[in-house]
């Protein structure tokens, strides 16, 4: 018979539409595998090192001001998790890629994996505080990734025919084209395992976090010399959906450029204070902890918080005031910043006088709402200043406060486009009545917040379809450094109506109508709901 006439042979999985698909899955796996191994070696690294991780704060550091804020509108305080899940999810496709081409046009998809783990070195070392032990998760991880894919994908590629000796001493073709689908399988299964052994044993390494919390559930805090004022009783109106006057801890909003909540056991901690200073120092927690601490009120707010959002929380701080830090380290003349850093990494520059001002109560803060800190607020100690967005003010988890210039350093923020000094603007929210739960036509409850921090609310005014400003009746508050609760009644018929608030300051300042996006100083403009009378 001749060749022509011979019946053709079964396409090769390489060739084969399916043959592809499985070599996408081959990459996917072993990508994953791979970060796993990652995550296990950055356990025992440095949980900051792990490719993910570190590749997931580089975005953060990259993003403009216009797409974080837009991300914090969409996705609120999950911005962090649809960052991750996204990162996820282009890693996934890549890894697909690698497998394909693994196959393809070998040893294409294994470079294009190995570059990944190049990338993913170069961003862990040049993370803040990274040593070179960081390169280690992505080298190694990466590195086990191209193996477990070089050994799936070759499993993938079709046997070649040879030539053997028949019977009668002619020559032979034994056919090719198989594939070994059961060695495929095996080393699926080994990259497999390999990933959920790596997880959990990284999982078992990184139980630092529930250690820290251990510590904290058994850290007794120190009674306040200088206790806060008791919360008046007509603080808190105690309505439905109206935000209470303060904010549980669990409640208290949380934006912040940290991907990994640091864990800082309080006896490692300490706080340099240095810089241009006469006399620098460093507090240890032992220390702190014999100095007399006072509590206040203070209601702090982000700068992305958007005109009606809930970015903004009061609580009751515990703390050392920060004034008497500087006082102790003598701040020399031309001094008009302090830097203060985070153990992520992060900084903030805030105005120095803002720091001394003996009329306002900025805290080294270790109690939040009567417990020690949480940890993803701080723990074991932050900073709160009154008036400030917290992008200049509230760093958490802080560890040095170095006393410099504007025009020698800035903050995290600054060089990505936000102001220097950050001053909180005045703001006002509708609470109450919410678009769920329609009210019935006749006198309708309208209530909310409103804040002018370290300069205190004197007057909230409602609208009403346009219509005249009425003046709402204010709640009493604890101080000018948190904000105030207010509420009014209205008459309206059933049927579409629109709401609008605006607040006035202690000074007589009212807050502006004309709309402004967060960045670069903060969102400004009137809040506007839409609402349906039954």
């Amino acid at each position: 018979m001749t060749r022509a006439a011979e019946s053709p042979a079964a396409p090769s999985v390489e060739r084969s539409s399916g043959g592809a698909a499985w070599a996408a899955l081959a990459g996917v796996l072993a990508g994953g595998a791979g970060l796993a191994v990652a995550e296990l070696v950055a356990a025992v690294v440095a949980p900051g090192a792990s490719t993910l991780f570190a590749g997931g704060a580089a975005v953060v550091d990259a993003v403009p001001p216009g797409l974080k804020d837009v991300a914090v509108e969409w996705f609120g305080t999950n911005d962090k998790a649809v960052l991750l899940a996204s990162m996820g999810l282009v890693l996934a496709l890549g890894a697909a890629l690698a497998g394909w081409l693994e196959l393809r046009r070998p040893p294409a998809g294994s470079v294009l994996m190995g570059a990944v783990g190049v990338v993913g070195v170069v961003v862990a070392l040049l993370r803040p505080s990274a040593t070179p032990l960081w390169a280690l998760p992505s080298a190694i991880g990466l590195g086990v990734a191209v193996l477990l894919l070089r050994a799936a994908v070759a499993r993938l590629r079709p046997v070649p025919g040879r030539s053997e000796a028949s019977a009668d001493g002619t020559a032979a073709e034994t056919p090719g084209g198989a594939v070994n689908r059961r060695g495929f399988l095996a080393v699926s299964g080994i990259t497999v395992g390999v990933a959920v052994l790596a997880l959990a044993g990284s999982r078992v390494l990184s139980m630092g976090s529930t250690a820290i919390s251990a510590v904290r559930e058994k850290l007794r805090l120190p009674a306040a010399r200088t206790p806060a004022p008791a919360v008046p009783a007509g603080a808190d109106l105690k309505l439905d959906d109206l935000a209470p006057y303060v904010t549980p801890n669990a409640d208290f909003y949380r934006i912040d450029t940290a991907l990994i909540v640091p864990q800082v056991n309080p006896q490692d901690w300490s706080l340099e204070v240095r810089g241009l200073v006469d006399e620098p120092f460093t507090l240890t927690w032992d220390e702190l902890m014999e100095l007399p601490m006072e509590e206040h009120y203070v209601t702090l707010s982000c700068v992305s918080n958007a005109v009606g959002g809930d970015l903004v929380g009061n609580a009751l701080w515990l703390g050392y005031p920060v004034r008497a830090l500087l006082e102790r380290a003598k701040p020399q003349v031309g001094a008009d910043m302090v830097l203060s850093r985070s153990d992520d990494g992060f900084s903030a520059g805030t105005p120095l006088d803002v720091l001394q001002d003996p009329d306002r109560e900025c805290l080294l803060a270790i109690g939040m709402n009567g417990e020690p800190l949480p940890l993803e607020h701080g723990f074991p100690a932050r900073l709160v200043v009154p008036g400030l967005y917290g992008y200049v003010s509230a760093t958490k988890w802080v560890t040095s406060l170095e006393v410099t210039t504007f025009d020698a350093d800035e903050g995290y923020w600054t060089p990505r486009g936000w102001d220097a000094l950050g001053p909180i603007k005045i703001g006002s929210r509708i609470d109450v009545p919410r678009l769920s739960a329609p009210p019935s036509a006749g006198a309708v409850t309208v209530a909310g917040v409103a804040w002018a921090q370290h300069t205190g609310i004197s007057k909230v005014e409602v609208q009403a379809d346009g219509g005249d400003w009425v003046t709402a009746e204010l709640a009493e508050t604890v101080g000018r450094d948190t904000w105030r609760q207010w509420h009014t009644s209205i008459d309206l018929e059933a049927g579409y109506h629109s709401l609008a608030v605006r607040a006035t300051d202690s000074d007589g300042q009212v807050q502006t109508e004309t709309k402004a996006p967060p960045a670069p100083n903060g969102a400004s403009g009137w809040q506007t709901v839409s609402i349906t009378v039954q």
